[in-house]
């Protein structure tokens, strides 16, 4: 990393890069099966690189029983046969590297499939060499004599997170679904086997990961009860006894050295983890684990304490309170940020942070692209998310839904006896926030199924493709696409202040103005962004009241900056204070 002498940043090209996720089931269908693949990807390179993306960060692509799309690794050495085959991805490595982009791939190591060759091996018998590669604990006896779980924490989709083995009479542990057993990282031998794994993608080319559920790693090994959050429900949230665990950071260190050697990216998805003094730990510049995190305080401000589906109102103070904490901790304590509001597990942000309605859609996803565009961190847009994708309409019922939390979620809360006005709720928040909002295959033109694919794709075209789709957004200099491309012009052409400088959030009150400074020595871009569905007059603290120009506005008519304005629905404007 270069280090910037006047402010002691040290610059890296990690830092500067804008970073597009494809999820590769619903990118582009190549051979008219119905589901994505590699080749689809290599068909549209031009089509990413053209948008001003510097890395692609590659879902699961490995071979997989796909119980969870992929997050269920048989494999980690060769490519599910629906995506194609490892001659493909070699041939993704090179088309991007020749467009001067790179590639990140997901790396699943918290747990494997339990079609792995190493559960199959562990689970046949105690005596087994990958037995320990598993974590494995007898049952408790309960006061009826009966056989109970380990202990009584809650799978992430639902239901307990031990299976039980009559063969041995032990459960094994499975923080996700069942088919997904948790890996013993106290093993030496699986730290080994992670880091060949590390080092054999990257020997091929590839030039990073994003490390799923990297924290669960590191876990309480007295597995003791959770405590009782919720009383109506037969097994709490454990996330305190396994998430950010004892020895994270000596896992973390381990990885980190190899990632180093060969200058790679790495994100971690953290989820539980809000407290930046302890994500400092993870991605400080000294600690040499990694380069940042996703953390999850925006993606869970509108998630009930009942549960992730059911519907809680924000307010934009809480987001500004949010954005400003990371803004402000990681610049002064020489962090870095991962930015994000969509990717595979969100709903799409248009719809969840700003309205989808007609009248709005294009301005309000644009707004959401000045928001997240112009902080200080890395930028990561989901695919789709540069055209202003939408969720799901209101009228596709549970039948629709292919991911399994989702389904999970709402047969337990109809199983529990629920009303049908609370059964509706939750289905309404599921068109919200569910993970198959985003997975609905991306809308490339206005001919059968989006030009996604010749045949019924594995899951359902949203409706509004023939108006909303790519053909009709790469050569509109109007469009969402455009802006997005503007966006990641003012990253690489003003990269002092919007990627290097300092954030300041300006008035941290207003519930319809967000409104947010970027400093560089003597360099200011003030960001006003409207998240209200009608005009509101906003008044321009004097400070910005200076001369300087418009650098991007998403009505495209502004051309200076007043002391009062009347800002319109969703509006977005960038100034540069000369």
């Amino acid at each position: 990393m270069v280090k910037d002498s006047s402010l002691g940043i040290k610059r890296a090209w990690w830092k500067e890069s804008n970073v597009y996720q494809i999820y590769p089931a619903s990118f582009k269908d190549s051979n008219d099966d119905g589901i994505g693949d590699i080749p689809g990807i290599i068909s549209k390179l031009d089509y990413i690189k053209n948008i001003g993306v510097d890395v692609v960060w590659l879902c699961p692509c490995y071979k997989s029983p796909q119980v969870d799309m992929g997050y269920d690794i048989l494999d980690y050495r060769d490519i599910y046969e629906k995506y194609g085959t490892l001659s493909d991805i070699d041939e993704l490595i090179n088309g991007l590297h020749q467009r001067k982009m790179k590639l990140v791939m997901d790396l699943v190591v918290n747990h494997t499939s339990d079609q792995h060759e190493w559960f199959k091996s562990a689970i046949s018998s105690k005596d087994s060499p990958y037995r320990d590669f598993y974590i494995w604990r007898k049952p408790k006896i309960g006061s009826n004599g009966e056989r109970l779980p380990p202990n009584n924490w809650v799978s992430h989709f639902t239901g307990s997170t031990w299976e039980y083995d009559d063969k041995s009479d032990e459960y094994y542990l499975h923080l996700f679904a069942k088919e997904q057993p948790d890996l013993n990282w106290e093993n030496p031998k699986v730290r080994t086997e992670v880091n060949n794994i590390i080092r054999f993608w990257l020997d091929r080319g590839v030039d990073g990961f994003r490390l799923d559920a990297i924290n669960f790693i590191s876990k309480d090994l007295d597995f003791p009860d959770a405590p009782i959050t919720n009383p109506s429900a037969k097994y709490q949230d454990a996330t305190i006894h396994y998430a950010n665990g004892p020895r994270l950071h000596e896992y973390l260190r381990g990885m980190g050295q190899i990632l180093r050697e060969y200058d790679a990216f790495s994100v971690g998805e953290m989820g539980s983890f809000n407290d930046p003094n302890e994500v400092i730990k993870v991605v400080a510049e000294e600690r040499e684990e990694l380069n940042m995190i996703f953390q999850f305080e925006i993606v869970t401000m509108d998630a009930s304490t009942a549960g992730r589906y059911f519907p809680r109102k924000w307010m934009l103070s809480e987001l500004k309170r949010i954005v400003n904490k990371w803004e402000t901790y990681m610049y002064e304590n020489h962090g870095w940020n991962a930015l994000y509001l969509e990717n595979h597990d969100q709903g799409r942000s248009v719809s969840r942070f700003a309205s989808d309605k007609p009248e709005f859609r294009s301005y309000a996803a644009k707004m959401l692209a000045t928001f997240l565009g112009l902080q200080s961190g890395t930028v990561f847009v989901y695919e789709g998310q540069e055209l202003g994708m939408a969720n799901m309409p209101n009228t596709w019922g549970i039948d629709r839904f292919k991911d399994l939390e989702s389904i999970n979620f709402y047969n337990e809360v109809v199983e529990s006896g629920a009303s049908e006005e609370v059964v509706q709720v939750v289905l309404a928040d599921l068109r919200k926030k569910g993970r198959d909002n985003s997975r609905t295959p991306v809308q490339w033109d206005s001919t059968a199924f989006a030009g996604f694919s010749t045949v019924q794709p594995w899951m359902d075209v949203i409706d509004d493709y023939k108006e909303w789709n790519a053909a009709s957004q790469v050569n509109d200099p109007l469009s969402v696409y455009s802006y997005w491309r503007s966006i990641f012009e003012l990253r690489h052409g003003y990269k002092d202040i919007f990627v290097y400088g300092s954030f300041t959030l300006v008035d941290s009150t207003d519930e319809q103005v967000f409104a947010y400074a970027r400093r560089y020595e003597d360099k200011v871009a003030l960001v006003i962004l409207s998240f209200a569905e009608e005009d509101y007059s906003w008044t321009v603290p004097e400070e910005y009241l200076k001369q300087g120009q418009v650098l991007l506005s998403n009505y495209g008519d502004v051309s200076m900056l007043k002391s009062d304005i009347i800002m319109r629905p969703f509006e977005a404007i960038v100034y540069l204070i000369d």
